[in-house]
């Protein structure tokens, strides 16, 4: 399970939650009988909804457990389905019917108390906010920020080259590789890279012409952590339209190639997909 995972309109559920619980105590009835005269006149007595059963379980303990399964189901690192039925989505629909049903027992109630009154309050920021998620880019971003490595990054992107693609400034030794001092430099003659007039190469041997003419090799990608700023599709490498999983914020990712200005991400529990949407991605 995992917090970080977590967006802002989950904060806003498990908020309305709270309040919910709170209600709970509070009176659910305005009237004390402080204005009944007579030997007929019952006795009032200050009651909450812990004395009211269908009342607590239809209304308050219900959008808890509703606002628990939508947390739960979004911390969890895959979809937590119970007989084909996604218990996250089960969830959003819950937290409509609390709402509805806040709404016309206190229309109906006579005399709402502050439990009731504060109770449909509660409930309908449960509602509003599980419903509103998914659809307000605010509400989508992540709940806790994800924290900065505290080491500076190798692989940092060098200008024009696209994410992916290991900073120029980044000296490896030995030949070949991405950190190369000959793939950073032009107009100049390397070792192993054949020139017009230009000196042999490490092997002794001239180097042809046709590989004189050929352009050095781009740099080799390597894989780097990153984070999206909102939730995004993750689709799978054969191409299918359809999402294979969506990379929540707050997350960091394991992103292991790049095709173009997209990237292949790994999921946490092995998943591999092409993320094509990169803007203000945060690199680890």
């Amino acid at each position: 399970m995992n917090i970080r995972s977590l967006t802002r309109g989950d904060g806003v559920v498990i908020g309305a939650a709270v309040l919910l619980f709170i209600a709970s105590f509070l009176d659910i009835s305005s009237y004390d009988g402080s204005d009944c005269t007579g030997s007929f006149c019952p006795q009032i007595t200050s009651t909450n909804a812990w004395d009211a059963l269908p009342l607590l379980m239809g209304m308050y303990l219900a959008g808890i457990i509703a606002a628990a399964l939508i947390v739960v189901a979004r911390a969890l690192p895959r979809p937590l389905k119970v007989a084909g039925i996604d218990l996250g989505q089960f969830g959003v629909a819950w937290t409509v019917f609390v709402a509805w049903f806040a709404f016309w027992t206190t229309v109906n109630s006579g005399g709402a108390g502050a439990g009731l009154i504060l109770g449909l309050i509660a409930a309908l920021v449960l509602a509003g906010g599980a419903v509103a998620t998914p659809l307000v880019p605010a509400l989508k971003a992540g709940l806790i920020p994800a924290p900065r490595p505290q080491t500076p990054s190798p692989y940092g992107a060098a200008p024009g080259q696209g994410y992916g693609y290991p900073g120029a400034h980044q000296q490896q030794p030995g030949p070949g590789g991405y950190g190369y001092p000959g793939a950073q430099q032009t107009g100049q003659g390397q070792p192993g890279q054949g020139q017009p007039g230009g000196p042999q190469s490490y092997g002794g041997q001239q180097p042809s012409p046709a590989a004189a003419q050929q352009p050095a090799p781009a740099a080799d990608f390597a894989p780097f952590w990153f984070a999206v700023p909102v939730a995004r599709p993750l689709y799978g490498e054969d191409g299918a339209p359809t999402p294979i999983a969506e990379l929540a914020p707050g997350t960091w990712y394991l992103a292991v190639d790049q095709r173009g200005q997209a990237l292949v991400a790994q999921t946490q529990d092995g998943r591999r997909g092409v993320l094509q949407d990169t803007t203000g991605i945060q690199r680890g």
